[in-house]
């Protein structure tokens, strides 16, 4: 989970809980505000519930006065139809209404069901059918609920106890004016009967005194404004009118006339109705004023307390916001700052670090400092100590690679003064080895002479292979471009088993150019060694070059051991990327290979063969082949108008001095193989290869192409002969020197190598190597026989002569060559020294 939204969970915990107690302080007053509401939403439909008692206490009269005959129909019409407007409007508030008391829900469904039930008590007003004392009691009824729906409202829950107080107070108000309106309809049935009977001279005084009660209670629970109100209202002449009438009547006995007329009674009796319903009017508008001014209190309330709540929440987000964006940004810096200098700023300083002379004579610290800091967050918190803890770190790390460098500058260093003395040492011993030489006439001591002539050409790849390593190069340029052929054999003949070299399909008029002709000749020393010492020794290793549109192929073909697949994709890796520190003694040659590889450009890959063993491919690319190069070579071995010529496979024949003079004894004795000593394919007639490819550091041991020991026409007394025009005898020093020419005396005629009598040879070519006479088709090596091997049926048949060959063409005759040597028997096995190891940790 990332750090913003672990941020957010942080912040949510506790602002979940403040909601939750924010909601709990809040919903007393939010309640109360509610509850306000709906008593409010109640007294306004008790105001209703007072017009609509009135409405009905005025029809009440019309329909006594119109059964009693008193009255005419159509002051009944004009009630009724007041009372249904007011019927409506009281309906259309009580349907909203929520959360009513029991006693007050109760008086709101009778009034509803009296409603319904109208028409029919109307009717019967109508046509005189009914009682007046049966319908005084059924407008009473509905009345008395009305009321009683007043007085039942101040029992909701939340109401505060002087609201109820003045609700009750309006409530005996209405009570006092239905006390008087039953006054009113006892009266005009008593006028209408003759007199008062017994029972409703009770009911006369009983409704007198229910005034009287109903206004006690007002003065006692309503405020004294209200009283004021109904005094003034009842101190005038109307309401002074409707006492002394009343009194009259009141004085009058049981079976009495009524002196007052029903006009005059009725007409203050309304009269007094009106002055009653004026100051209800006014005491209702001031409850419905005073819960509204309650509601309206307790509504700003709970607003101001859920905004201040609401403030605060959101004041606490947006300052968490506000941190934790910072937070966040200065982490999201410290993660891009950790990434750069890890995908970019380390890995350049240490690429920049491990290139020789990096340090340019500061000191590591100094190295480190330079860098500076890659992060800049920095401060007093935890976040700045995590980003200066980092540059400690980069600074430690850069410190270290310095150091690292500064240790690897000295081995370098060291390398190459271990390097440079042993080329020096090398080169005294050979002088000696020149010097023992010139006077040795006994072949068998010769051949040992030979033999550590030859390893001090492998010394010399060795010290050169320290100076690849200490990051130098051959010093020594060479004047002129040299055949791919030339540069082949010259890096045969500084390996140990030169001998195990078969020279397979070269594609002719392939060159080297000057400055790469040392480098190219190393790195196929070094896969040549590779490839004859993990392979068995009876074997063959085959070399084939062609050439692939502006580039040149060559392929060494071994039947070792083989790899895999794993091991040859790291090594593989390896030798495109070279190591840049001095790497594994043990894979030396491999680090060498990579890296006078990458000095040119070469492509080397290791890959798998159709048989056992390995192929390892070296691409030449365009930089390091020579332009329009021409060597001389022999008869054309393809037909007429082939102008693609090939250079006849060979085996690499010993190398030896070359030019030395020596007796014809000597040299015409043969070794315990039957070949004279230092006879090889650099034996030409009248001159040696000249100055050749040599290996080492100061005075090159003489293995160049063409060096060869002197022949049976040597002169007898073994003297000193003369060297030819243009090969003097010459010791190149400093690193790469050349091949060195040693010769004395007149140059003696060139004697055929054993593998080339003297009646195949046709010619020299450029590079100085003997040129072989076409034989019939059959006594050429075919891609599958090699020497020893039995012929296989048909190959002796008759062979068309080479046609032209494109790039195709020259691969399908190296993939030959390498099935012939794949198809080799009886592997014989052989040690190797001490001081190797296995092929791939080369």
């Amino acid at each position: 989970m990332k750090i913003n939204r672990r941020l957010v969970l942080l912040v949510t915990a506790p602002l979940t809980v403040a909601v939750a107690f924010s909601v709990l302080a809040l919903a007393p007053a939010t309640n109360q505000a509610l509850q306000a509401g709906r008593l409010t939403s109640m007294v306004e439909v008790a105001e209703r519930a007072s017009e609509l008692t009135y409405r009905l206490q005025r029809e009440r009269a019309a329909a006594t006065a119109l059964v009693s005959e008193q009255g005419d129909a159509e002051e009944f019409r004009l009630r009724t139809e007041e009372t249904d407007r007011s019927i409506a409007g009281f309906r259309s508030r009580a349907e909203g209404l929520s959360a009513v008391p029991g006693s007050a829900r109760g008086a709101l469904d009778r009034i509803e069901r009296f409603a319904e039930e109208m028409p029919g008590l109307r009717a019967q007003v109508r046509s005189g059918s009914s009682t007046v004392s049966a319908l005084a009691f059924g407008y009473r009824i509905v009345i008395a609920d009305l009321n009683g729906y007043r007085d039942g409202i101040a029992q909701a829950d939340g109401v505060d106890a002087d609201i109820a107080d003045r609700i009750r107070a309006a409530a005996a108000l209405s009570e006092a004016a239905e006390h008087t309106a039953q006054q009113q309809v006892t009266v005009a049935r008593a006028q209408a009967a003759g007199g008062f009977t017994t029972a409703s001279q009770r009911t006369f005084d009983a409704g007198r005194m229910g005034y009287t009660e109903s206004i006690g209670v007002m003065f006692d629970l309503g405020p004294g404004a209200w009283r004021t109100w109904l005094e003034r209202t009842l101190s005038g002449a109307q309401a002074l009118e409707a006492r002394r009438l009343e009194d009259e009547i009141g004085r009058t006995g049981t079976g009495k006339d009524i002196t007052v007329t029903p006009k005059e009674w009725q007409k203050a009796a309304d009269d007094r109705q009106e002055l009653l319903r004026s100051v209800e009017k006014r005491v209702d508008a001031a409850v419905l004023a005073q819960v509204s001014d309650v509601r309206t209190t307790l509504i700003w309330t709970a607003g101001a307390e859920v905004a201040l709540v609401v403030l605060t929440l959101v004041g606490v987000v947006v300052v968490a916001i506000r941190l934790g964006r910072v937070m966040i940004r200065r982490l999201r810096d410290l993660r891009n700052a950790a990434h750069e200098v890890a995908h970019s700023g380390l890995p350049t300083v240490m690429s920049e670090l491990s290139q020789p002379g990096a340090l340019r004579g500061a000191t590591p610290e100094e190295v480190a400092r330079r860098t500076g800091d890659p992060v800049r967050t920095t401060g007093q918190d935890e976040i700045g100590e995590v980003g200066e803890a980092f540059n400690a770190v980069h600074h430690e790390a850069v410190r270290l690679a310095a150091q690292q460098a500064h240790a690897h500058e000295q081995l370098a260093e060291t390398l190459v003064g271990v390097a440079r003395r042993g080329a020096r040492l090398t080169a005294v011993m050979v002088s000696e080895l020149d010097t023992v030489q010139r006077d040795e006439a006994d072949p068998v001591r010769m051949k040992t002479l030979f033999a550590l002539d030859h390893l001090a050409v492998r010394m010399e790849r060795n010290t050169n292979n320290l100076l690849v390593l200490g990051g130098y190069g051959n010093a020594r340029v060479r004047s002129a471009d040299v055949g791919c052929s030339t540069v082949i054999v010259a890096a045969a003949q500084q390996i140990e088993r030169f001998d195990r070299v078969s020279l397979g399909v070269i594609e002719s008029g392939i060159g080297i150019t000057a400055r790469a002709v040392h480098d190219v000749a190393h790195i196929l020393a070094e896969l040549l060694d590779n490839a004859t010492r993990y392979s068995p020794p009876d074997k063959q290793v085959g070399v084939a070059v062609w050439r692939l549109w502006d580039r040149a192929v060559v392929q060494i073909v071994d039947e070792g051991v083989g790899m895999t697949a794993e091991r040859r994709a790291v090594h593989n890796a390896a030798l495109l990327e070279p190591q840049a520190g001095i790497g594994d003694v043990r894979s030396m040659g491999l680090h060498v290979v990579a890296r006078l590889a990458a000095r040119h450009g070469i492509v080397v890959e290791l890959r798998d063969s159709s048989g056992p063993g390995t192929i390892a491919e070296v691409t030449l690319p365009a930089k390091v082949l020579a332009l329009d190069f021409e060597e001389d070579r022999g008869p054309s071995q393809g037909g007429p108008g082939n102008d693609v010529g090939y250079e006849t496979p060979r085996p690499i024949t010993p190398p030896g001095p070359q030019g030395r003079g020596q007796s014809a004894r000597a040299s015409e004795r043969p070794d315990h193989h039957g070949t004279p000593v230092g006879a090889g394919i650099g034996a030409s007639a009248g001159t040696g290869m000249g100055a050749g490819i040599g290996t080492g550091t100061g005075t090159a041991v003489g293995t160049g192409i063409g060096a060869g020991v002197a022949g049976a026409d040597a002169p007898a007394d073994g003297g000193d002969r003369e060297a030819p025009p243009g090969h003097e005898r010459s010791r190149d020093n400093g690193p790469g020197g050349g091949a060195r020419d040693r010769g004395h005396g007149t140059t003696p005629a060139p004697r055929p190598a054993r593998d080339e009598p003297a009646s195949r040879v046709a010619g020299v070519s450029s590079s100085g190597l003997p040129l072989r006479q076409r034989r019939a088709p059959q006594q050429w090596p075919t891609a599958g026989r090699r020497d020893g091997a039995e012929q296989r049926p048909g190959a002796g048949a008759p062979r068309p002569s080479p046609r032209r060959r494109d790039s195709r063409q020259v691969s399908d005759v190296l993939a030959a060559y390498a099935q012939g040597i794949n198809r080799s028997t009886n592997h014989r096995g052989r040690s190797a020294p001490d001081d190797h190891t296995e092929r791939t940790e080369k």
